[in-house]
């Protein structure tokens, strides 16, 4: 009767190790970056008064020189690839003096 009861709790541990060495992450993994299925920025972007753009289902909120996108404009915002930013930011309503348009040309 002990051996059985000692090959049981054997077994049992046996299946419990196997089973904890099948699980696996879920979708993306560990520290494994996941590219967003949200449309890149066209290549230049003019903003209105508030630094928000609209396209495609996405809001877009450019601030300290970062861009962030949520499917609604209350958020929760999420920080945009640099890859889908745009070159250059345009603001409506200023004139060609006074450094209205920004340039970016980093990492492009």
């Amino acid at each position: 009767m002990k051996n059985v009861l000692s090959m049981t709790v054997v077994a049992s541990f046996a299946v419990f190790m196997l089973a904890a060495c099948m699980l696996s992450p879920g979708p993306g993994g560990y520290g494994v970056a996941v590219t967003p299925l949200v449309p890149p920025l066209p290549a230049i972007v003019e903003l209105d008064a508030e630094p928000y753009y609209y396209q495609s289902g996405y809001h877009y909120f450019y601030q300290n020189n970062r861009w962030q996108y949520a499917t609604s404009r209350n958020g929760p915002w999420t920080e945009l690839p640099r890859s889908h930013w745009p070159r250059e930011i345009r603001y409506r309503g200023r004139g060609e003096q006074g450094g209205e348009f920004r340039h970016d040309h980093e990492g492009r």
